[in-house]
């Protein structure tokens, strides 16, 4: 029996020996093929999956596309997998599973268990994430939360196609917004001790710099004071900066988000020192420049609009500078073959010249994959909730995880595509009821979850169940969804786009729902999962376990627990 992950790659194989066939005995000519191009068509009426190949053949062929299509299907190996191959003017063919080979896949399900859908995709290759990477200087906020539902969902999904995936997250604890961040903590320490100690004009006027104070204050006392009108300690920011980095990953590990890597700027500049590697590496190809008193890199040579500053006049690598050290890191020293950044829109002009620089220092730019995501518009009761991170009025991620839950949060950020704008209404994150998609999903593995206990309490298992008995329309409908997943993981692994999960686990909850109130509108007792014909009990059961699997899947893809009950 065919994988279930391999069933696209196996009618692709069925339609090129076909065609192969076809021109070995003439009925085609000899001319170059295009790729079978198997996929789900539109309508679901015309079959699980549909080949344009014979209109895009049938100019080269000379040939009307029907007759192409008819001398294809001519040659078609006998396969177990498939119902007789439709032909469809103008030149389409629809390809439906055969029910036993549906029927099968619940088998196959169960035996794969919580690694059902897995792939090969990206087997033996190494592959970064780094996401959210917000600077220490504030606690984690709404927008920041988008990106992390993106960034680990996504490398979810890397993972399940096969790669090895590692999470990073990139601490800004080096440049100038660090001394702004240690000079607005010393200022509201010196307050605590009854100083009167203004923020400076560029600082950080947010009340959660006050509780970081404290807290310091808590741990060391007056360890950090120094005579009034002195500068802040120079530890001072570094102290923060720790305190905030443990605070974001607790927010991060609140939100389902573990890290494998928390990769600090400062460390480009110490122990091997990968950015006076990677600046070297520019200096030897003659694309770094001394002008205006500042150090420059010449992108323009190599495609960019203009040239860049790394290191200013007053000696100090710019952002720019950093990244470039970053990404030289990622791929020549640490060596990912596939690294994703994820970033928030307003880094747009930002992407091109990384990328640039990337390749100009041994990185595959090619490889280099920078997910923009848009801002997060809040609503609650109707009306627009205003953030404004650096007044302070801002509503952070814990606030939103305390509000409407971790699960709705992640499911919430994932719907829209990661470039369109948001508005997260909060009203409906809590509701519950099948308006709300999070509910709605975990409604259905709550109720598959709840056939499976109450039948184990009448002595009924899935085990030993004949899926053969699997006949009903709903109940194949039910099979064909499953089979899904591995289709949508591989869409989200080759396009970066993670809202096709929860689109996908949307369709899957359906299709169950469609199943189970089937059996409740038909008013029949045969017609119930649980019924006196043990047999064909234990075939339902065993589909209504294999949904589960499937849907618990999709479920953890997204980091949104699968509950039991609700």
């Amino acid at each position: 029996m065919v994988e279930i992950r391999d069933i696209r790659t196996h009618l692709s194989n069925l339609v090129a020996e076909a065609v192969e066939e076809a021109v070995r005995t003439g009925d085609l000519p000899d001319v170059a093929i295009p790729g079978p191009g198997i996929e789900r068509p539109k309508d679901v009426s015309n079959g699980d999956y549909a080949s344009t190949l014979p209109l895009r053949l049938a100019r080269a062929a000379l040939m009307p596309p029907l007759d192409v299509a008819r001398a294809i299907v001519k040659h078609l190996p006998a396969d177990g997998t498939l119902d007789p191959v439709e032909i469809a003017p103008p030149g389409f063919l629809n390809f439906r599973l055969a029910a036993s080979y549906l029927q099968a896949q619940v088998d196959a399900v169960v035996s794969r268990g919580g690694s059902y859908a897995d792939l090969t995709l990206g087997t033996g290759k190494k592959a970064q994430v780094e996401f959210v990477s917000a600077n220490p200087t504030g606690p984690l906020h709404v927008g920041n939360g988008r990106g992390a539902a993106i960034g680990d969902s996504l490398a979810s999904a890397l993972a399940a196609a096969g790669y090895e995936v590692e999470r990073e997250y990139y601490v800004n604890d080096a440049g100038t917004q660090t001394d702004t961040f240690g000079d607005t903590l010393y200022a509201r320490y010196q307050q605590i001790f009854g100083r009167e100690a203004p923020i400076p004009d560029d600082g950080y006027p947010g009340e959660y710099m006050a509780e970081l104070a404290e807290e310091i204050a808590r741990l060391h006392g007056e360890d950090y004071l120094r005579p009034e009108g002195e500068a802040a300690p120079a530890d001072m920011s570094a102290l923060g900066i720790e305190l905030m980095v443990k605070k974001i990953g607790e927010t991060a590990e609140r939100f389902g988000v573990h890290y494998d890597e928390w990769f600090s700027e400062r460390s480009l500049y110490e122990g091997e020192k990968p950015y006076e590697t990677a600046m070297g590496i520019l200096r030897a190809n003659g694309q770094l420049a001394e002008r205006e008193g500042a150090l420059w890199f010449s992108s323009s040579e190599l495609g960019e609009a203009k040239d860049n500053v790394v290191v200013r006049s007053d000696g100090r690598p710019t952002y720019y500078a950093s990244d470039i050290a970053y990404h030289y890191d990622k791929f020549v020293r640490r060596g990912f073959g596939l690294v994703i950044d994820v970033w928030g829109a307003d880094h747009h002009g930002h992407v091109s010249r990384v990328k640039t620089a990337t390749r100009a220092v041994g990185g595959d730019a090619d490889n280099l994959h920078i997910l923009l995501y848009q801002l997060v518009t809040l609503k609650r009761g109707g009306e627009i909730v205003r953030l404004s991170k650096r007044s302070g009025d801002f509503i952070t991620l814990d606030e939103l995880i305390d509000e409407v839950g971790k699960d709705a949060a992640r499911m919430f950020f994932l719907l829209r595509s990661p470039g369109s704008q948001m508005e997260f209404d909060i009203d409906l994150a809590v509701k519950q009821s099948s308006e709300n998609p999070v509910f709605y999903v975990q409604y259905a593995h709550a109720r598959l979850a709840s056939i499976l206990q109450r039948a184990s309490e009448q002595g009924v298992t899935p085990e030993g169940g004949d899926v053969g008995r699997l006949t009903a329309p709903h109940e194949l409908a039910l099979i064909r969804e499953m089979l899904r997943l591995p289709e949508a993981i591989e869409q989200v692994a080759t396009t970066f786009e993670p809202q096709h999960l929860p689109h996908y686990a949307m369709t899957l909850a359906t299709a169950f729902h469609v199943f189970n109130d089937a059996f409740k509108q038909a008013g029949d007792s045969s017609m119930k999962v649980i019924t006196e014909d043990a047999e064909l009990t234990r075939a339902r059961l065993r589909l209504v376990q294999a949904a589960k699997i499937a849907l618990a899947r999709v479920l953890e893809l997204m980091g949104v627990d699968a509950p039991e009950r609700m």
